[in-house]
């Protein structure tokens, strides 16, 4: 069974969905979440991301010259969706729009994501601030959309 939540203003100007509580957790405690773009030739990426849900938006930090940054710069419309059970009884995904931020504050200076992923920056041999510099792009995702059962 598939439901579908609608929009419902956001302070900010912009849109922001109404989330039951199962998918508010989601957000608050999954490390991964996928990230479906499509490049320029109609060919769907999709990669798992480090993220962080932040009033409304979800914040992926991203090297400048990725792919998925490229793709967005083409089309900014993306797909976000967590893992599922292995049954895919309990499903989550997002439709939306991503903006790619060249002026916001760097992974090490949020410290909400610095909580999140530090132990993970360190696994895979950087420290906040090479991390920061290596993945130097935010791309903040507004869902405008979800599917959820």
């Amino acid at each position: 069974m598939s439901c579908l939540f609608p929009l419902s203003g956001h302070e900010n100007g912009g849109t922001m969905l109404t989330y039951p509580p199962a998918v508010l957790q989601q957000l608050r405690n999954e490390s991964i979440i996928w990230l479906a773009t499509v490049r320029p030739d109609g060919q769907p990426q999709v990669v798992p991301v480090w993220f962080l849900w932040d009033d409304g938006a979800v914040l992926i930090y991203s090297r400048p010259r990725s792919q998925k940054v490229r793709n967005i710069r083409h089309n900014p419309r993306v797909s976000l969706h967590f893992n599922s059970d292995p049954w895919a009884e309990h499903v989550t995904r997002f439709d939306g729009r991503a903006e790619l931020v060249g002026d916001a504050a760097l992974a090490n200076e949020r410290p909400a994501y610095l909580a999140k992923y530090r132990d993970g920056i360190s696994r895979i041999g950087m420290t906040p601030e090479t991390f920061a510099r290596e993945y130097s792009l935010l791309i903040r995702v507004y869902p405008e959309h979800l599917v959820h059962w």
